[in-house]
């Protein structure tokens, strides 16, 4: 088990922050979107230099789920005004829900992915892969295998959706890089396998670049937060 899930366990926490939970996706091989995490404005305006303009400024605790939902998100902020006008909105909401701030780069791409993984009582880590963003809910077209799962296995799953023809060269975009997709979706057993605690995984949207390759955008861990959860 990671020490970034120990801890949160530890805690008594429900899930993972963003940031955390991205950070465990990325030590797994997963591609995660550029981004940094900050405390007051002074933070802010140094994380988005790094990250670059345009950027999404986002609330961060694990404590906080939907965000878009709860308007505790502001996207396309092309320049430091549009980053401190955001975050002075965002400031007068941070009470609530904790006061970290994550600044993220921009990331362009119309294709919107999910993956990730349930802990179902009795086959274990479930590997899911589908159409991603607001679609993901609305249609549910999506596939799933038991974990461990190999390459073979991940592209078999990428052939199952409905949607499939979204992951082919559409409108002059480069088809989906499906090694990656692939790899990531290896990546999502093997966190599953690896991590007791870990209850569920939920990458959306995993948003596909104009050259084809994924990023995941954002992403949730849930935890079982009691030992006897973590047996399943």
């Amino acid at each position: 088990m990671s020490q970034t899930i120990a801890s949160a366990v530890e805690k008594g926490l429900r899930s993972l922050s963003e940031y955390d939970s991205k950070k465990l996706l990325k030590a797994y091989g997963i591609p995660v979107v550029k981004e940094e995490i900050a405390e007051d404005w002074d933070g802010v305006r140094a994380a988005a230099l790094t990250v670059g303009y345009p950027a999404v400024l986002k609330l961060c605790s694990p404590e906080i789920t939907h965000k878009s939902e709860r308007g505790l998100v502001e996207t396309h902020l092309r320049d430091e005004a549009d980053l401190q006008r955001a975050f002075h909105r965002l400031k007068g909401k941070a009470a609530d829900v904790g006061d970290l701030f994550l600044v993220q780069e921009m990331i362009q791409g119309s294709r919107e992915l999910v993956i990730g993984m349930i802990r179902d009582a009795q086959f274990g880590p479930c590997v899911m892969f589908g159409l991603g963003g607001i679609f993901t809910e609305i249609l549910k077209d999506v596939s799933f295998r038991i974990a461990p799962i190999g390459m073979a296995d991940a592209l078999e799953m990428m052939q199952e959706i409905r949607a499939r023809g979204i992951l082919e060269s559409v409108r002059g975009m480069e088809p989906v890089d499906r090694e990656i997709l692939g790899k990531s979706l290896v990546a999502i057993g093997k966190i599953g396998l690896e991590n007791e605690a870990v209850k569920e995984i939920d990458v959306n949207p995993m948003i596909v670049q104009q050259d084809g390759r994924p990023i995941a955008v954002d992403a949730l861990v849930a935890l079982a937060t009691e030992a006897a959860e973590a047996d399943f």
